[in-house]
């Protein structure tokens, strides 16, 4: 039993470093909101001085 699920533990890193991770293991609820959206713009957005939308 513990052979079956290390064999599909494996299998499952396999196909992730091949074809990327489809699914998050968390959901959107379980992460923090305040963290960032992965986009290269997100520390110049985060950090623009508030004159900048004058």
């Amino acid at each position: 039993m513990a052979q079956n699920r290390r064999e599909e533990r494996d299998r499952k890193k396999a196909l992730d470093r091949v074809f990327g991770e489809v699914l998050p293991e968390t959901t959107r609820d379980e992460r923090d909101a305040t963290s960032r959206s992965g986009l290269p713009d997100d520390w110049y957005r985060e950090n623009r001085p508030p004159h900048h939308d004058r």
